[in-house]
Formats: structure tokens, C-alpha cells, sequence
């Protein structure tokens, strides 16, 4: 086991991975820009390293610094949280060059599955579903035309090596199409450095469910169920919960044997998520696996019981699973919102500033992870993610007032957040009921909004 890890980031998450590995007794070392000087994770580490200036490619971008920092402080690995350098490949592979232990996947198949048309050809080698669509990368607007004319409109045409909804545009009809594809394409090139594409079947509204696999050095691959993380809002999610209303046990026992041939068909080593899309014939397909802990982990910890960051450590140890998939079992429900500073009644703006006051809720079975405290200033360079809020109940109902019981006892005075609409979200007819998709949001943000703003 590692006696001193590094934590390559910021924020809630780098709080969470210190936490695992006080309770795992082993030493951690944060690192920090000149404007996180006074951050939560900065405080709560072992030692702390400033790697740069504010801006991220100072300094949590900065792959030299970061190895230094790792290096010079006697660390045996690095955990790279979520976001920044948590799925470059060229960061993994530095990390293991350099002699220490990246917490994560190998380069070599972050690289495969970050490339979307790459891995949309391993999954079919693999037997998992996909969405109709190209085999391959779309290099011209006539070969576009070409497969869109055979698998019919609509369709959504993607960026090979994109994320976070970049590089990303839908067509509907052949009017639509060239523009579509030259917006997204000079985007991907802007975003990414890289303007390769492919497109798919664009299936409407599905709802959008995720599979957590653990896989470890030894060839032990299993699942730990769904999450169900269909409220988004331009592709970014705002609420996730665990399990999914809409799976019964043989689509969960489908969908999971799918996701694990998904990571054994990558040669997947540590925590990742397979995400697919459900139609409302409760059909699925693949659309990406991402190569990192999710911010919405959480929730499966919630159901499960299993802590997911000391499982990434102890993968990364080199120590093989301690559990089967027969010993895994769902109990109860749980649901997460993120609360980000931003203003949803004045179109999302952003809402940095000095926190004046914060009260977090509690109680039974209530958990916030935040890197907020009182009298922090939160700085304008980075996610506008402070806080997650996660409830577990018996049952959906119950976590559902219970998560609108905890939002209300939320107090952070100084910023504006997000935690609002969140409360109303909770109240939507249709939320509750469980009848949402990815849509839900486009569909009843301006009855929302002008309703109660």
C-alpha cells in the first residue's frame, strides 16, 4: 500500500480523496495555484505544494510541476480526481515514466477510449450496443452525407476526442446538415486541438444511464449498478440518482453485463463509468466510457456501501478486488444535486465571491461534499461547482423529501447558487413521478424560471 499520495486538483473532490486516504493512514500531499492559497483541500493535507499561477494551465494543467511536486515530497502516486489532467493520457504516462503509480487506467486505453470513434469500434468488437451510425472517423461533408442518407435523419454529429457537450451538433434534415457538421468540426478544432468526427442516429430524449466498473490488475471486472443521470442541462448534469426508476432486474442484469464487456474489451484497469443512452423502447447503446471517478460518484457509495476512492487506491496498490459481482446488492435510493454558483433566473450567470455564511444541512442519511467554508472566496477561474449534496432513503420517495429537506436547511449567504431551481426541480410533477429524460430541463426551465424567479 502507498505510504504518500499526491492529489493532482482542486476542490471538493481533492477534499474527498484526502479524507480516503486519512482513514486508510496514508499521507497526502495537496497541490495549489496562487489563487487557491486558502483552499479547503490546501488546509486539510499532509503538505501542500504551490504549482503555479491561477490560470489552470499554470498550474493544475501544469504536468511538470505536478511530477515535481509528487517527486520532491517522497510520493509513491498520483490521484488525479475528476477533470484537469484526470484523462490525458500523456499526464499517465509521464506519471508511470517518472516512477510513480498513476491512479487510473493506462495511457494507452485512455487514449482509446477518449477517441469517441475509436471506441465506438471497440465496443462493437466487444458485442456491446451501439447507435447506428459511422464505423469510423467522417473526414468529409460527402462521406457524411452518404452514411446519414443510409441510417436516416436525425442525427448527431460528434467530436472524436470531445467531452463536456463541445464539439457536439444535432441535424434534423439535409438543410441542417453541412452547417452542422462545419460548426461542430471547428469547435472540436478550437476546444481540442483535433477536428476529427463521426455521427450517430440521433435517438430523442432518451434518457441517459451510466454503469460504475471497477476493474482491477488481475483480470477481476465487475459492476456496481446504474445511475440514472438523465437531468442535464446542455449536456452538463445537474441531478443523478441511484438506482434507475425505469430498470427492472433484467434490463439492470443486461445493461451491466454490457458495461463489463465494455471494460474488458478496453483492457480496463481501476474505477470508470460506461455510459449508454435508453430509449423509451428500453432499448440502449454505448456512447462513451469515461476513464476516471465521476463527480457523481457518490450515490453508488450510498447504495452500495463501497467506498469508490479507497477501491482506486487499492487497485492502484496493485491488490486485487476484495468483493465478486454476486456480493454487490442495491439498498435503498439515493440522489445527488451539484450546487454551482451561478444564477439560473439571470441565465446561468456565473457567481463568484466571498462566502459571508454557510450552514450545511444534516441528519440522517445526509452527506455534502464541498470545499466551501465561511469567509472563502471563491475564485472566478474555475468549475462553478462548490458542493454536493447526497441523500439515501429506504426509497426514491423518501430520498426525494428527504434531498428537498436538506436543500432547504442549505445556507451559503455571499454567492448565488443554483440550489433554487433544484428545490423546484424536486417538485416537478413529472420528476417525481420518474416520467424525465434529457429533455426535462429544456422542457420546464422557463416554467420554472418565470414561475418562481
Amino acid at each position: 500500500m502507498f505510504k504518500k499520495i499526491l492529489i493532482a486538483n482542486r476542490g471538493e473532490i481533492a477534499v474527498r480523496i484526502i479524507r480516503a486516504c486519512k482513514e486508510m493512514d496514508i499521507l497526502t500531499v495537496a497541490i495549489y495555484s496562487t489563487a487557491d492559497q486558502n483552499a479547503l483541500h490546501v488546509q486539510l493535507a499532509d503538505e501542500a505544494v504551490c504549482v503555479g499561477g491561477p490560470k489552470s494551465a499554470d498550474s493544475y494543467l501544469n504536468k511538470e510541476s505536478i511530477i515535481t511536486a509528487a517527486v520532491e515530497t517522497g510520493c509513491q502516486a498520483i490521484h488525479p480526481g475528476f477533470g484537469f489532467l484526470s484523462e490525458n493520457s500523456d499526464f499517465a504516462r509521464l506519471v508511470e515514466t517518472c516512477g510513480l503509480k498513476f491512479i487510473g487506467p493506462k495511457g494507452d486505453v485512455i487514449d482509446a477510449l477518449g477517441n469517441k470513434s475509436k471506441a465506438r469500434e471497440m465496443m462493437i468488437e466487444a458485442g456491446v450496443p451501439v447507435v447506428p451510425g459511422s464505423n469510423g472517423s467522417v473526414n468529409t461533408y460527402e462521406e457524411l452525407k452518404e452514411i446519414v442518407n443510409k441510417i436516416g435523419y436525425p442525427v448527431l454529429i460528434k467530436a472524436s476526442a470531445g467531452g463536456g457537450g463541445r464539439g457536439m451538433r444535432k441535424a434534423f434534415s439535409e438543410d441542417e446538415l453541412e452547417n452542422a457538421f462545419m460548426t461542430a468540426k471547428a469547435e472540436a478544432k478550437a476546444c481540442f486541438g483535433d477536428d476529427d468526427m463521426y455521427v450517430e442516429k440521433l435517438v430523442l430524449n432518451p434518457k441517459h444511464i451510466e454503469f460504475q466498473i471497477l476493474a482491477d490488475e488481475h483480470g477481476n471486472v465487475i459492476h456496481l449498478g446504474e445511475r440514472d443521470c438523465s437531468i442535464q442541462r446542455r449536456n452538463q448534469k445537474m441531478i443523478e440518482e441511484a438506482p434507475c426508476k425505469v430498470l427492472d432486474a433484467s434490463l439492470r442484469l443486461q445493461m451491466g453485463e454490457s458495461a463489463v464487456k465494455a471494460a474488458q474489451g478496453a483492457g480496463y484497469t481501476n474505477a470508470g463509468t460506461v455510459e449508454f443512452v435508453l430509449d423509451e423502447h428500453n432499448n440502449y447503446y454505448f456512447i462513451e466510457m469515461n476513464t476516471r471517478i465521476q463527480v457523481e460518484h457518490p450515490i453508488t457509495e450510498m447504495v452500495t456501501g463501497i467506498d469508490l476512492i479507497k477501491q482506486q487506491i487499492r487497485i492502484a496498490s496493485g491488490l486485487p478486488l476484495s468483493f465478486k459481482q454476486e456480493d454487490i446488492t442495491l439498498q435503498g435510493h439515493s440522489i445527488e444535486c451539484r450546487i454551482n454558483a451561478e444564477d439560473p433566473f439571470h441565465n446561468f450567470r456565473p457567481s463568484p465571491g466571498q462566502v459571508n455564511f454557510m450552514h450545511l444541512p444534516g441528519g440522517p442519511g445526509v452527506r455534502v461534499d464541498t470545499m466551501l467554508y465561511t469567509d472563502y472566496t471563491l475564485p472566478t477561474q474555475y468549475d462553478s461547482m462548490v458542493a454536493k449534496v447526497i441523500v439515501h432513503a429506504p426509497t426514491r420517495l423518501e430520498a426525494i423529501k428527504r434531498m428537498r429537506r436538506a436543500l432547504s436547511e442549505l445556507v451559503i449567504e455571499g454567492i448565488t447558487t443554483n440550489q433554487t431551481l433544484q428545490f423546484y426541480i424536486l417538485h416537478q410533477p413529472d420528476y417525481i413521478k420518474g416520467h424525465f429524460n434529457t429533455s426535462f430541463i429544456e422542457t420546464h426551465l422557463d416554467e420554472m424560471v418565470s414561475e418562481n424567479g
